[in-house]
């Protein structure tokens, strides 16, 4: 469980500029967790680094258009 409230969250650089579609990251050291910026207090998504890098390539490939295949 993770307890700090003490991390450094970065926001989403896809974020709306009222936040009302926005997502923060911040790395545990550990894990990625992941929170929604207008409702910080409800809680937090982990991830682990790998999946989360995996993640974030495949999200990238997307965008530009490339086919992924699993």
């Amino acid at each position: 469980m993770y307890m700090r409230s003490s991390w450094s969250w970065r926001k989403s650089s896809y974020s709306d500029m009222q936040a009302d579609q926005c997502v923060e990251v911040a790395w545990t050291g550990r894990d990625v967790l992941v929170r929604d910026t207008k409702d910080a207090a409800q809680g937090r998504l982990a991830f682990a680094a790998q999946p989360w890098s995996l993640f974030l390539q495949a999200a990238g490939d997307a965008r530009r258009g490339t086919i992924i295949d699993g």
